[in-house]
């Protein structure tokens, strides 16, 4: 019996085309449900984080200039200080001692000089008296050229008397000045620092480690560095003929404190070493900070943060990206599968990738959960909220 080949060719197309519909049936109800957003547009600011160490403005060692044992310390460590306040005193009783002598030196030294006045003038008078009677011929002049040696001798005693009498005073002074460096002040106004020594250690003026530290922290530094490269980029990124301009250009910076707090005053990057240290391969910057409520104090730690700002940028959550062999991909809705897509990413900041192409602003993609998935891969697609999917990302260390 012979079969009509039409007829048995159109029954086997329609067979094909039940099977293959109800495969794509199958694959669309064994789809899984898929959280997606739609890629958004922002402006979005960024930073460039360096570690620093912070320091006062001015930061003096106090030092003893004379030697001596410490008889009274009369501030606290953390005090506020003004400039001249009395910190120590030392002990006194042998400079006392010395003083006295030296008063009665002077006093000596006075006394010798009166005496050498009154012989000068007595021996002035002599030759006052002789030398009419020697042009007279009374007498002869040898008892006139007597009493004018007479007259050098004592104008030469009285010269050394006075400067008997000068250097006696010289003495004193020195002596009543070791007195008044006994009163140990401070050079500036600021923060009494660390008293490793108290009442009773031997202190001078070649001691390694100063009597105290006071530093003035009304303004302080923050301290940080730069490597080679990320100097070029300052460099070359920054508007500006030179490094000076460059400074003045760029935007004010904000402090992270060590536990992590942003520092509630702005600073500004004021200077810059002149050359890269051979050693390390840095550059160290300088940032400016009031502290007008003294938070900041001399040898805290934090870290600089230089803002970078992007405007109208793609955005995606982290969450939607994946990353093979150092190339970055997203998985795209196209009607109910995906495909992967290959993004370029400028950047990450707060759980957001930006992206500079690969994808377009209005693309669904999906948000998270893109373990399991890969090109063709049918998905129910859930619109979730951006800024939700952003807020609900853990880091992963």
């Amino acid at each position: 019996m012979r079969i009509n080949f039409k007829i048995l060719l159109a029954a086997t197309t329609v067979i094909i085309f039940a099977s293959c519909g109800n495969k794509a049936e199958q694959n669309k109800q064994g789809a899984k449900t898929y959280p997606v957003i739609t890629v958004p547009v922002k402006n979005v600011t960024g930073y460039t984080i360096f570690p620093s160490s912070i320091e006062g403005r001015n930061n003096n060692d106090v030092r003893a200039k004379i030697s001596g044992y410490i008889k009274q310390v009369l501030v606290d460590e953390g005090q506020s200080v003004g400039q001249g306040q009395v910190l120590f005193r030392l002990e006194t009783n042998i400079l006392s001692q010395n003083a006295s002598a030296a008063q009665s030196g002077i006093s000596a030294a006075a006394a010798s000089v009166n005496a050498a006045k009154a012989a000068v003038n007595a021996a002035q008078v002599e030759v006052n008296k002789l030398l009419p009677l020697v042009e007279k011929n009374i007498i002869s002049d040898v008892q006139l050229q007597t009493a004018r040696a007479n007259l050098l001798t004592a104008q030469s005693q009285l010269r050394q008397a006075q400067a008997n009498q000068s250097q006696a005073s010289a003495n004193y002074k020195s002596v009543a000045a070791n007195i008044d460096y006994a009163v140990i002040r401070s050079p500036i106004n600021g923060v009494v620092g660390k008293l490793p020594l108290r009442v009773g250690s031997l202190v001078g003026p070649t001691d390694p480690t100063p009597i105290t530290t006071v530093s003035d922290v009304s303004e302080v530094y923050a301290y940080f560095s730069m490597n080679e490269k990320d100097y070029l980029n300052f460099l070359n990124q920054t508007p500006g003929i030179t490094v000076s301009d460059k400074l003045n250009n760029l935007p004010p910076v904000e402090l992270e404190l060590a536990n992590g707090e942003i520092y509630t005053e702005k600073g500004r990057i004021k200077a810059v070493t002149g050359q890269i240290d051979p050693e390390t391969g840095t550059i160290l910057f300088r940032a400016s900070f009031p502290n007008q409520r003294r938070l900041l104090s001399n040898g805290n730690s934090g870290k600089i943060r230089i803002p970078k700002p992007y405007y109208d940028v793609l955005v995606v959550p982290e969450s939607a990206t994946f990353e093979q062999q150092g190339i970055v991909y997203v998985f795209k809705v196209n009607k109910d599968t995906v495909v992967q897509e290959v993004v370029t990413v400028l950047d990450r900041i707060d759980n957001m990738a930006l992206v500079g192409g690969g994808i377009n602003k209005g693309d669904t993609i999906v948000s998270a959960g893109i373990g399991g998935l890969k090109t063709g891969t049918p998905v129910k697609p859930k619109m979730t909220d951006f800024d939700e999917t952003v807020k609900q990302i853990k880091p992963i260390f």
